[in-house]
């Protein structure tokens, strides 16, 4: 396979700066076949798209004056692709607790965000107390368990969760909102008090409204595919890490990174999660009544999307950002 192309051939496992290994997994990548200093270079270096996107999203929520709790959103997210970063480098238990536990944390915050958003402060509060005592319970029992297993399904679980309930919101609290605009707009069509431009403005809002629904909906297909399609590839990934391996070998380096699963897990989920917390920034902004002072910026499908403030211009009319 590939033997036609030039390549170099990898380098037998060996021992490493950081041996001994002590966290409970480790990777179908070859150990310290590149450098000394990183157990699994290519787990490890995928890292740093995960680090990437974080920044741009601090950035984008600071630039853009968006809610602060999509900042720290993304500040938990630079925490998981750091603490990955180290877990991967080093195959240490406590980095590996500091990336699967950041992934709780980070997730619990947006179930907070999602749940407490409109909600009276006392419930706010309640809501709070639960989820960092949901965080504090699934880190106690997960270091007592040792169990990937647990992990990954409480992970899971709290992520489908916040999703739906994501979902939920949109179709419950926008959609019928805009239907129901809609339709008293269908009624003032015929009222003689309605001047041509505010007919006009309503329509205006109408494709607007439209539009926004159904780029929310590809966003979360998009990001939902590729979520899964990293979940799937790591998963043929631990299935099939012994002919993965041979395969790797035959075809020598870099052709072989091609085929670190895991590496591609990162890149996937990583670029996933970004697009979610994104949206779910936009959906914030659509429930305040802000659609026109946001917009969604998403060129192409291979481009990061990013929700930026429309300018106003000095006669009061919008129009986009010199970007």
């Amino acid at each position: 396979m590939l033997s036609w192309l030039p390549s170099i051939p990898y380098a037998p496992e060996q021992g490493g700066y950081w041996d001994p290994i002590t966290s409970t997994l480790d990777w179908c990548e070859e150990n310290y076949y590149a450098t000394e200093y990183a157990a699994e270079i290519v787990n490890t270096l995928t890292n740093l798209w995960f680090m990437y996107l974080a920044f741009k999203g601090m950035f984008n929520c600071r630039r853009n004056g968006h809610d602060n709790v999509f900042f720290v959103a993304y500040l938990g997210y630079l925490l998981v692709g750091a603490g990955s970063f180290a877990f991967h480098a080093t195959l240490k238990y406590p980095m590996q607790l500091v990336d699967e536990l950041s992934m709780i944390y980070t997730t619990c915050l947006m179930f907070w965000a999602t749940f407490a958003y409109s909600r009276p402060q006392p419930i706010q509060l309640l809501l709070g107390v639960f989820s960092v005592s949901l965080a504090l319970f699934i880190t106690g029992y997960y270091h007592y368990l040792q169990d990937p297993t647990f992990h990954q399904n409480a992970y899971a679980i709290l992520t489908a969760i916040v999703l739906f309930r994501s979902i939920y919101v949109m179709e419950l609290n926008i959609r019928p909102f805009y239907r129901q605009r809609h339709e008293e707009h269908e009624k003032a069509q015929s009222s003689p008090t309605l001047t041509e431009a505010e007919k006009t403005e309503e329509k205006r809002k109408d494709r607007r409204d439209s539009e926004i629904l159904r780029t929310m909906w590809v966003m979360i297909a998009f990001g939902l595919s590729i979520f899964l399609g990293g979940f799937g590839i790591w998963t043929l990934d631990n299935v099939y890490c012994s002919k993965l391996r041979a395969w790797r070998h035959e075809a020598g380096l870099p052709w072989g990174i091609v085929l670190e699963g895991h590496g591609w897990w990162h890149v996937m989920t990583g670029f996933g999660a970004y697009c979610y917390i994104q949206w779910g920034i936009w959906l914030r902004h659509c429930l305040n009544g802000r659609q026109d002072e946001f917009e969604m910026v998403w060129p192409a499908w291979w481009s990061v999307p990013r929700v930026e403030k429309v300018a106003v211009a000095g006669n009061g009319s919008v129009s986009k950002k010199t970007r």
